[in-house]
């Protein structure tokens, strides 16, 4: 449970970043997806959940 704690800290933490430091980047990359297709965006949500699993899966590997 300690680990899920750990993990939602540090995506609020990062997601928290780029409001804080860049809002017009944000809103540059939010304006970006508007105009792509919806299936180009699926996939890069794939892609990213893919690369997820990867982070996850290595932490567990080095003993995290």
């Amino acid at each position: 449970m300690s680990l899920i704690l750990l993990a939602l800290g540090l995506v609020m933490i990062f997601e928290g970043l780029v409001y804080a430091l860049a809002p017009s980047l944000l809103e540059r990359m939010l304006e970006t997806l508007r105009q792509m297709p919806e299936a180009a965006v699926r996939q890069i949500g794939f892609l990213v959940i893919v690369g997820g699993l990867i982070f996850v899966w290595v932490a567990f590997q080095i003993g995290v």
